[in-house]
């Protein structure tokens, strides 16, 4: 069994400092083996926030991964944004904007879909979508590996009906693509509120959304995280929350889910 803890939207520059030790505290007493950030680690991204960020990530001690935010982009100097807009994040998180990673129960695909043209849109690039089929195409006759596989992006590839937001450019057509080669779960954030629900388009796909980890910007949910257990076909999912001035984060629930004949099925 692999553990896994998902965290989105630190926001570095408008975070809660109280949550930060305990935050720390949970996610290296959880026995995690990797910690999966799906963007938005600043809210500006301003060098302080980013090395806020990087002295956060340094005190954890399970491996982490990270993709960038719309956040995670200079909103304020529009010639670092057009030009180089992944620099800072480049700098001082990861030279690594789509990280990948393996083990013996499990595979890790990261996408970039934060777009510097747009303010908060996101896309899903036909570049990206080759590159995760790829990793989790990984027999040598191009067959679907038989290991749990979860794609890390930022942006939701599908909304809720009731969501003000407009859904990422290509997610539908991206979301068929990741069908298509075997993706089973899609971690992301963006809007902070949590959810968990398979994909309409994509029912062998189950999205798994992060609200906020640290930010003060709460939208009526508490900040919170995913403990996530990976055991064969079976994902248990374990929701953990904190209010702004608790010192510890709590389970709120947890659901088991198993993926029988291609789909999703919430056992618990």
């Amino acid at each position: 069994m692999t553990r896994i803890v998902h965290i989105s939207d630190l926001h570095f520059g408008r975070d809660n400092p109280a949550l930060l030790d305990p935050l720390v505290k949970f996610i290296n007493g959880s026995g995690a083996a990797l910690v999966l950030i799906s963007g938005d680690l600043t809210q500006r991204a301003r060098h302080g926030q980013f090395r806020e960020a990087r002295a956060f990530i340094d005190r954890l001690s399970p491996q982490v991964l990270a993709v960038p935010g719309n956040h995670d982009t200079p909103l304020g100097n529009l010639f670092v944004r057009l030009t180089r807009p992944w620099g800072r994040f480049r700098s001082h998180i990861s030279r690594e904007l789509e990280p990948c990673w393996k083990s013996d129960d499990m595979l890790v695909a990261g996408i970039n879909t934060a777009d510097s043209r747009a303010w908060q849109r996101g896309k899903l690039r036909k570049s990206s979508l080759r590159r995760v089929c790829a990793h989790l195409l990984t027999s040598p006759d191009g067959q679907r590996d038989d290991r749990l596989a979860f794609v890390m992006m930022h942006h939701p590839p599908e909304h809720l009906e009731d969501s003000q937001k407009r859904p990422m450019r290509h997610a539908r057509s991206g979301l068929a693509e990741l069908n298509a080669c075997g993706a089973d779960v899609v971690l992301c954030g963006h809007l902070h509120t949590w959810s968990a629900r398979t994909l309409r388009d994509a029912e062998g796909i189950l999205l798994l959304q992060a609200g906020t980890g640290l930010s003060n910007r709460v939208r009526g949910e508490p900040n919170d995280l995913n403990l996530l257990h990976v055991e064969g076909n079976r994902l248990s999912v374990e929701r953990y929350a904190a209010e702004p001035d608790a010192s510890e984060f709590s389970r709120l629930f947890h659901q088991v889910y198993a993926k029988q004949g291609g789909i999703w099925q919430l056992v618990s």
